[in-house]
């Protein structure tokens, strides 16, 4: 068994779900999750600030980890940077997180689809080339959330958040036309699962919410060079997660040991 562990990369608190679908699938793999907090959100970020940002960060966290497969759990980070970090680190696998809209157009039977995203994943044109290839045939509604990843990340974290705020949020997503109504949501980030309950709760009408974590997972054990021998689990060694502030609060704490995950804090 390698000790070199798989690196799962977020914004912030959103990746989790990715790990979570991951650790289900790959339980005999070490896995470091790195919360890039000092840099949350990514939002407001110029682009090229953005993708040096990130790229710079990588170099730092390939060098201290050396990673056998590095996720971006990020559609923001994917969207933008994927292709840089592939050019910069080429002896690194990396598994980006981009909207699911190839399933979400197959899975459709009303034609209408809402993504439901950041505003910097709905801008990028790598967004508009997928509904290009792969969901010509349906109305995609592009939907930029300003606020749903700060109030997944503060549900999470304080194990509260404000409805009515969710509702405002997702209201956009859902469309009548012609007889029809949107009946699929593609959740275009990772932290919004999280919030997935209370989007049923507060949605006008039922919906069908495609979360790709268990893809983005399935797409990550593919790259693993299998293992060398069936280890224990409690043999491998302490899954960690690295905050890029050095400054993790109780709460970030809390919900990082709820994982699973030590915590560590990123110099």
């Amino acid at each position: 068994m390698t000790d070199r562990p798989v690196l799962v990369f977020d914004s912030g608190v959103g990746g989790l779900t990715v790990l979570r679908e991951a650790r289900v699938l790959i339980p005999d793999r070490r896995f470091v999750y790195v919360a890039d907090d000092a840099a949350f959100p990514y939002g407001p970020w110029p682009e090229d600030a953005l993708r040096s940002h990130i790229v710079s960060l990588f170099g730092q966290l390939i060098r201290e980890h050396d990673p056998e497969v590095a996720v971006i759990a990020c559609n923001t980070a994917s969207t933008l940077v994927l292709s840089d970090l592939r050019s910069a680190f080429p002896n690194t696998p990396f598994v980006g997180t981009v909207p699911a809209i190839k399933p979400a157009a197959e899975r459709t039977r009303s034609g209408l689809v809402s993504v439901l995203a950041t505003p910097g994943t709905v801008k990028r044109q790598y967004t508009r080339d997928l509904i290009g290839e792969w969901a010509s045939r349906v109305h995609v509604r592009l939907v930029g959330s300003e606020k749903l990843a700060t109030l997944a990340e503060t549900y999470m974290r304080d194990g509260f958040v404000d409805e009515d705020a969710v509702r405002r949020e997702i209201e956009p997503c859902f469309i009548e036309q012609d007889g029809e109504r949107t009946d699929i949501v593609v959740l275009a980030c990772t932290h919004y699962p999280f919030l997935v309950n209370r989007m049923r709760k507060t949605a006008p009408w039922p919906v069908d919410w495609v979360d790709p974590a268990e893809a983005i997972a399935r797409r990550t054990l593919s790259l693993l060079k299998p293992a060398a021998e069936k280890v224990e689990i409690s043999s491998i060694g302490a899954d960690r997660a690295v905050f890029t502030s050095g400054q993790p609060n109780a709460a970030a704490r809390r919900l990082m040991h709820g994982f699973g995950l030590s915590t560590a804090c990123k110099d």
